[in-house]
């Protein structure tokens, strides 16, 4: 009897890759093979190569041949740019994302009647009818409340636009998905929420992120590309940094066995290679010299420091103070009110809230670009403030060049002196005049955002100062942060540096800003549970509309039972619909009645003519009808309703 070898089951092979282009090497020989339904974080240094990856798993980009082989059925999905600003509404981009299911919907319109009971079973089957509070689910998550998912897609900016791309992905759960820094385009709320949904994500995930927490929660393995090779570790990211950290450790003490024993050979050579004697044996040590292969050691690439110069003394306290003020712009009303905080030279704020709350308009006050419109703000003449946000990175002049830049924060230094301070930030000779167009995002952050301290600010304002940074750049980030003695404000979307960073936390909300009582973990639990609370279940959406259809009449009935006198009941006659939108929910109510009765008639048809000996069909058509039953059901409660309300208002 012969043993075969039984094979794990694999969603994405990559075999003996090798990729080079643009006159450099991405890959060479690389392999891996990852398993179904596992949450990867592909992880490497800015540049190495992950997006150029992820376009040769998409086939974007050509390999030489078949090293790169999926499922032969299996889905893969991306967010690769925002979706275009169309007529359509939000919750309906995201619907049409279910392509079977869109097209299922498309063909009800026209089959024929034998036809109906096939697609109404498949329907049934891939449960679309709980697709729309699905894709509502989704959206709230990602900060799109009722009214913005009714919108059409053109009212939106391009940043709004790459949320609805990264719902549409989410929605139509792919085999396998993946996901290029998906945290950059959302606030602090919405990566929570995409990382508590990511954890549950029914298949394979793979995901580039620079994000410590969500590598941590979210991953259970990590892909790391590194010397154009891929090496995969089994567990999250602290287990991948510990897991590498043993490798390098018994890389160093083989190489320094190896290092012994060569010299040892090297001795003796060296000693009796002259000798007839013993010529032989050195002949055997110079053989075993020369088939020594080296032991390969892990080459760390130093990560440049920031530098954020503390402020040289101390401003008596506070740093700012907000007594009752108001914030907003010259035209409209205040964006933040009754704001009543302090700052003092220590505080490290972390600033929570969703998009569009006021965190920018607050930044810019504290930064001294908006003046309150009432109220006080005292504040120290003296303070300097260091504002970094990420429109300063879309504004750069692409011709510029660092060494311009820095020329003209220090006119009167020496060539070398400046120069010199480029070095400190990280960009070296060769790179001090390259146009910033032909920067990475990183080296850009890294510019800016050592530019933003170079002055030594009493107060650093950071919004989102991580987006193109790679972990261990965040690291040197963190690292400076907590060596810099002034007062800071962060708004970022890394869970990680707000943790570290963060002593005290402020949410805007409700058009003001107020410290919230808990720590990061207390603000997760929060925006979790108030995108659950947003989202209304289906059966209570169908009740609304019934009620909205038919003027809410049993609230009417109920109120006019308990006593309620005639001008009581004239009042609500007015209030509510006119007798023209009952007439016209009746008639609607009625047809639909009317469709669905119909529907049921051709599926008993269908039924009574099916082949016994296909059970499948008959499984099918049986839900089919209980679902028709169940939708003409609530059409005669809906009918029934607008009734009472008509005879109410008549």
């Amino acid at each position: 009897m012969t043993s075969q070898k039984v094979h794990a089951p694999t969603m994405l092979q990559i075999t003996d890759l090798t990729f080079n282009a643009w006159g450099r090497k991405f890959l060479v020989d690389a392999s891996v093979s990852l398993p179904p339904g596992a949450k990867v974080g592909l992880v490497g240094r800015n540049g190495i190569g992950k997006s150029t990856l992820f376009k040769l798993i998409l086939g974007e980009l050509n390999a030489n041949g078949d090293e790169i082989s999926l499922p032969k059925t299996a889905r893969i999905g991306s967010v690769d740019q925002e979706h275009p600003a169309t007529p359509v509404s939000v919750i309906d981009t995201i619907l049409e994302a279910d392509v079977e299911r869109h097209t299922l919907l498309g063909r009800l319109e026209t089959a024929e009647p034998e036809e109906m009971g096939e697609i109404w079973s498949r329907l049934i089957e891939i449960d679309a009818d709980a697709a729309p509070a699905r894709a509502a689910e989704i959206l709230v998550g990602l900060g799109f409340d009722q009214e913005n998912q009714a919108r059409p897609m053109s009212e939106f900016s391009g940043g709004w636009r790459m949320r609805v791309a990264l719902a549409a992905a989410l929605f139509a759960e792919p085999d396998m998905l993946l996901l290029d820094e998906p945290t950059n385009y959302l606030d602090l709320e919405g990566a929570l929420w995409l990382e508590a949904r990511l954890k549950k994500y029914p298949h394979t995930a793979l995901i580039i992120s620079h994000d410590r927490e969500m590598l941590n929660e979210v991953c259970t393995h990590i892909l790391h590309l590194a010397n154009h090779t891929l090496t995969l570790y089994t567990g999250n990211y602290d287990a991948f940094e510990k897991a590498r950290a043993e490798k390098a450790r018994l890389q160093l003490s083989a190489k320094a066995k190896q290092d012994a024993e060569r010299a040892h050979l090297q001795a003796f050579v060296d000693r009796f290679k002259a000798k007839a004697s013993k010529a032989a044996q050195a002949q055997s040590r110079m053989k075993r010299l020369e088939k020594m292969q080296p032991v390969a050691t892990t080459i760390e690439e130093r990560v440049a420091p920031f530098t954020l110069p503390s402020p040289p003394r101390p401003l008596a306290p506070p740093l700012i103070r907000l007594e009752r003020a108001n914030v907003g712009y010259e035209t409209g009303k205040p964006i933040l009110r009754n704001l009543n905080l302090r700052m003092d030279l220590d505080d490290r704020i972390g600033l929570l809230g969703v998009n569009g709350a006021g965190k920018s308009t607050f930044a810019k006050m504290i930064a001294g670009a908006l003046n309150v419109s009432e109220g006080e703000l005292h504040r120290d003449k003296k303070m300097k403030v260091g504002w970094f946000h990420q429109h300063q990175i879309e504004a750069m002049d692409p011709t510029d060049t660092p060494l311009e830049i820095v020329r003209r924060a220090m006119p009167d230094a020496p060539e070398s002196a400046r120069r010199s301070k480029l070095a400190q930030f990280g960009l070296g000779y060769e790179k001090q005049e390259t146009t910033v167009d032909s920067l990475s995002g990183g080296e850009r952050a890294r510019l800016l955002l050592n530019m933003v301290a170079m002055d030594a600010p009493h107060v650093l304002i950071l919004d989102e100062p991580t987006n193109h940074l790679d972990i261990d750049s965040r690291r040197a980030l963190l690292d400076a942060l907590n060596d810099y003695t002034g007062a800071v404000i962060l708004i970022t979307h890394d869970r990680s540096l707000m943790e570290m960073v963060a002593d005290r936390l402020w949410l805007a909300a409700d058009g003001t800003v107020k410290p919230f009582d808990g720590d990061m973990d207390d603000y997760a639990k929060f925006v979790l549970d108030r995108a659950k609370q947003a989202i209304a279940k289906p059966s209570q959406i169908k009740k609304d509309e019934a009620k909205s259809a038919a003027g809410a009449p049993q609230a009417a009935s109920a109120n006019s039972s308990k006593g309620g006198g005639a001008s009581d009941r004239s009042n609500k006659k007015r209030s509510g619909p006119s007798p023209s939108t009952l007439r016209h929910a009746v008639k609607k109510a009625e047809e639909t009645m009317t469709r669905l009765t119909a529907e049921i008639a051709r599926i008993d048809d269908d039924m009574a003519s099916a082949s016994v000996s296909n059970p499948k069909a008959l499984e099918g058509l049986t839900r089919a009808r209980a679902k028709t039953e169940a939708d003409l059901a609530a059409a005669e409660a809906a009918w029934v309703a607008a009734e009472e309300a008509l005879a109410e208002v008549a």
